[in-house]
């Protein structure tokens, strides 16, 4: 089942003749629980010609690096080889995804694609709307309820829109019907230059030109296999005790799938129901699904209603106001961009936690807030703190440049969040010190953890 709700029409074109259905594939890269994929399919069907699917990959993505296109690439030839189970041709090339959007739609009766939710993703959909001569239509795939049936503005907290969420989740907590497509696309020629061979992927990955400074990590292999496996290990060993352990960085009692969440390897929607499913406690099953939908959907709320989401100007007024009055006061350490991101603080908590980022492309979401709020209180000011601990997070996660990334980060400077009792430098912002950490879990572990992942 697709609900209406996912679908919105992106131009007025009509459905033309043409030999097949596009599928431009771009935010969901995935062949399964994939409504943009089974509404392709669909209307193939209806239509009496195959499905397509095509995908752009450029060298020059905001902010990627090596690490991201080797993880993005892992699971792009994951998904050529369930499209091929299919009967389904998926075309990858070499070039900015709305052009070769465009150049595959050439022989199409009508484009479907999947919905990105930062500036760019949006930019890239309107060109292609304005630029082919068929229908073009939008479904949404990457959110368990569509963004607009939850709210229509920005929302002040999780407080605010997690009724909202609930009150819909019945309806849309059920996953697409896969259809069969009556005729596979294998055999048609596609004239598609600059293609590449996605299935080879150290070998694409040396041909594109991308920002190399940050090399690709072994720790996590992308792909909808890898998330399956990864996530099967969580249901039957974690997932019962993760509302009691999910705090502790020493410990593993996590998912780990918010890299695949955030190259669309694995659907949200998918995972939900999987949990559902399980035979863990209540108690477990709620914590994660408020992480899952209620936390990530308030993510996609304030990227998509807030055009200002990467800079300090997204802060809430009060969280602006308090840090500006607190913006001259006397820091204890003072550390320069550079410093932080080669972990040269005297603090070896933060150190461990920014080391395990650069070797191993995450870090524990625990660690992420003490890490971010100690960029705060080190800093020279509130906008060089918000500024470095972005820049940080978008180059070295592998789930950065993300709603989640811009709404976790802001979160550390007080989005959706509440004035606390004042204190130095972060006003009345929220506040983490390190005998917080020494208190509430085993941090000593965690850094001996970190300290055996650098060692060769």
């Amino acid at each position: 089942m697709i609900q209406p709700e996912r679908i919105r029409r992106l131009n007025a074109q009509p459905v033309v003749r043409g030999r097949y259905v596009l599928y431009w594939m771009q935010a969901s890269q995935r062949a399964g629980c994939n409504h943009a994929l089974e509404y392709a399919i669909a209307r193939a069907n209806g239509l009496g010609v195959p499905v397509v699917v095509a995908f752009g990959v450029t060298g020059d993505y905001p902010e990627a690096n090596e690490r991201h296109y080797a993880f993005m690439l892992e699971g792009l030839a994951c998904v050529a080889r369930d499209l091929k189970k299919r009967g389904i041709q998926f075309v990858v090339r070499h070039g900015s995804p709305e052009r070769v959007a465009v150049e595959a739609a050439k022989g199409a009766s009508l484009l479907v694609t999947d919905r990105g939710y930062l500036r760019h993703q949006h930019a890239w959909r309107e060109h292609v709307a304005g630029h082919v001569g068929c229908e073009a239509i939008q479904v949404e795939t990457d959110a368990v309820v569509p963004a607009e049936t939850v709210s229509r503005k920005e929302e002040f907290a999780a407080r605010t829109i997690r009724t909202k969420i609930h009150a819909h989740l019945k309806t849309f907590l059920v996953p697409p019907r896969e259809t069969r497509p009556k005729q596979g696309s294998l055999a048609m020629r596609f004239n598609a230059p600059d293609r590449l061979d996605i299935e080879d992927v150290d070998g694409t990955l040396e041909r594109l030109k991308i920002d190399r400074s940050v090399r690709r990590v072994r720790d996590y292999v992308g792909g909808a296999d890898e998330a399956d496996k990864l996530f099967t290990a969580f249901l039957h060993r974690k997932l019962a005790d993760y509302a009691t352990l999910r705090n502790e960085p020493s410990l593993d009692c996590v998912s780990h799938m918010s890299p695949y969440l955030h190259f669309g390897q694995v659907s949200p929607l998918d995972l939900a129901l999987r949990v559902e499913e399980s035979a863990a406690p209540r108690a477990a099953k709620d914590v994660f699904l408020e992480e899952l939908i209620v936390r990530r959907e308030l993510s996609i709320n304030f990227v998509l209603y807030n055009e200002r989401y990467d800079t300090y100007g997204c802060l809430p007024a009060w969280a602006r106001a308090t840090l500006r009055d607190q913006a001259g006061d006397r820091r204890a350490h003072v550390y320069s961009p550079d410093e932080f991101e080669n972990a040269e603080t005297h603090d070896p908590y933060w150190n461990a936690a920014q080391r395990e980022m650069v070797l191993t492309g995450k870090m524990h979401n625990y660690m992420r807030m003490y890490w971010g709020k100690k960029i705060i209180e080190w800093s020279a000011t509130p906008q060089e703190a918000f500024a470095t601990a972005l820049h940080l997070n978008n180059k070295y996660e592998l789930d950065g440049r993300d709603p989640n990334s811009f709404a976790g980060v802001a979160w550390c400077f007080g989005k959706h969040d509440r004035p606390w009792t004042r204190r130095p430098v972060f006003g009345t912002v929220r506040w983490m010190n390190d005998k917080g950490l020494e208190r509430k879990c085993d941090i000593k572990a965690y850094v001996t953890k970190v300290e055996s992942m650098a060692r060769p």
